[in-house]
């Protein structure tokens, strides 16, 4: 059968256009090699008929189970990505028919890329379907909720291995710089032979363009720093990200906070995140507007959101930038003792901001997310920060994702979440015990029930609110009036 699935990988292949007619022997001498096979039997006719990644899984079987590899996690992904990588262009190529959709239309130009990465298997759809998704109605409009299954488990001799691990390998120095681009992977590194990143110039430096293998969102993007250097919110950073928007205006493109607690899980490489898809934020009403009074030709608000959120809008790039940097600036050195916000522990900075930006109604827009990640005896984890009653369903730092209105929850909840519905039917007296609580309170709140859709629909409701609170935890004003407080010095 195996050589039934590399005729039909490559039928596959040139019917996404990932190659051509004329590459097909070229291609397939080249999997044969990777596979340890001399030849293409000459009497195989049948094409299996299956999608790119049913495909791969069929021959990476093959590949296990004739001792061409071992069944351990990393040998299986890298010579996945490697057969991969012979149905994909070179870098240069690539690159130039990007630029060359983007001279017709922006859009054109990241259809195409988005369908390579995907039709590559650098976007492993079949694990991400595996994700589990649903809208769930708050008092701040409705939140997004994913339970991410797609990230694969590691197994036994796998996690043994890197545990043996002698060798301390300095390259790629993480996950996110440019040498990651065709990169083989090795144990404990993820293979990349099959990814490829786009040059996209940003305000006089190099920066890259490329998908995230486990899309969130719908095309789900990373713009990453040709230079490897920690990340930094300021007046380059507004600047880049409008750049961005007025280059791509289909999309949108934000940043996580550059501070630990409050910042996403890679500090040390420079980059953004974008997309095309409408966050919960962006729908988010006013709570207030304002004026700045040194720069008339900005409209200003206060949204209506868990996190503190100075949405700005001009129609120039310019002077959204200096409006945005003012902002940055008075929050760095803003102090509320009232609401526990101090900017500063001797040195340490703890005011920081995420911002997004998009364009609407052909305006270009800036949400700036004021942040501050002090920590207490109360709230070791951090003041704004989600509060221990909540950590049984997130824990984690709430990054740019989440920030905008999508919630990343932990796989282990699917099957706890299976253990609360028998809990609610009666079939069962205990759960989890950080569930606990919160199970008998619905039950409380729900009397009896025996209709598995609403229950369904009732956790449903119910990780909704327990997300609001999550975000309105990381919100560093939780009234109006206090929020006022701070508008006022940036008039002062």
């Amino acid at each position: 059968m195996i050589y039934q699935h590399i005729k039909g990988l490559i039928q596959k292949a040139i019917h996404a256009k990932l190659i051509d007619d004329a590459d097909q022997i070229y291609v397939m001498n080249q999997v044969l090699a990777l596979l340890h096979l001399d030849s293409m039997h000459a009497t195989t006719e049948d094409v299996t008929d299956d999608s790119i990644p049913n495909l791969l899984d069929q021959i990476i079987a093959y590949a296990v189970n004739n001792d061409v590899i071992e069944n351990v996690f990393d040998d299986k992904e890298i010579l996945s990505a490697s057969i991969m990588n012979c149905f994909v262009a070179r870098p240069s190529h690539i690159n130039e028919l990007f630029q060359k959709k983007y001279n017709n239309s922006p859009k054109e130009a990241t259809d195409y890329f988005y369908d390579l990465s995907k039709n590559s298997n650098y976007i492993q759809m079949n694990r991400i379907k595996k994700n589990i998704h649903f809208k769930a109605a708050t008092i701040f409009g409705e939140m997004d909720i994913t339970i991410n299954m797609s990230k694969p488990e590691k197994d036994p001799e796998q996690i043994k291995r890197e545990s043996e691990l002698k060798y301390d390998v300095d390259y790629p120095k993480c996950l996110l710089c440019i040498e990651n681009e065709g990169y083989a992977g090795r144990t404990g590194y993820p293979a990349r032979a099959n990814h490829r990143i786009i040059q996209v110039p940003l305000v006089n430096e190099n920066w890259y363009l490329q998908y995230s293998p486990y899309v969130y969102y719908n095309e789900h993007s990373i713009l990453l720093a040709e230079e490897h250097r920690d990340m930094k919110i300021g007046r380059d950073t507004f600047k880049r990200l409008l750049t961005f928007i007025e280059k791509f205006p289909h999309y949108f493109i934000g940043s996580n906070a550059d501070l630990p607690i409050v910042g996403g899980s890679i500090l040390s490489h420079d980059h953004y995140q974008a997309g095309s898809y409408d966050f919960p934020m962006a729908k988010a009403t006013n709570a207030f507007s304002f004026a700045l009074e040194n720069f008339p030709n900005i409209t200003a608000s206060v949204l209506e959101w868990p996190l503190t959120t100075i949405r700005l809008q001009s129609d120039e790039i310019e002077p959204l930038i200096q409006a945005a940097d003012h902002v940055l600036t008075k929050w760095k050195n803003y102090s509320d003792e009232e609401v526990d916000i101090r900017p500063f522990s001797n040195d340490t900075p703890h005011n920081t901001i995420t911002p997004i930006a998009r364009m609407r109604a052909n305006k270009f827009e800036l949400d700036l997310v004021l942040r501050n990640n002090r920590t207490s005896d109360e709230h070791p984890l951090g003041i704004f920060h989600p509060h221990s009653d909540v950590h049984h369903i997130k824990k984690e730092n709430i990054g740019l994702i989440e920030v905008m209105g999508l919630a990343v929850l932990p796989a282990r909840l699917k099957d706890e979440l299976a253990e609360i519905k028998k809990f609610l039917l009666g079939q069962t007296s205990t759960v989890t015990p950080y569930h606990q609580q919160w199970a008998e309170q619905m039950k409380i709140n729900y009397g009896e029930l025996s209709d598995l859709e609403q229950i369904e629909s009732i956790l449903e409701k119910e990780l909704g609110i327990k997300f609001a609170k999550v975000l309105g935890d990381a919100g560093v004003f939780k009234v109006q009036s206090d929020c006022e407080r701070f508008i006022k010095t940036l008039n002062m």
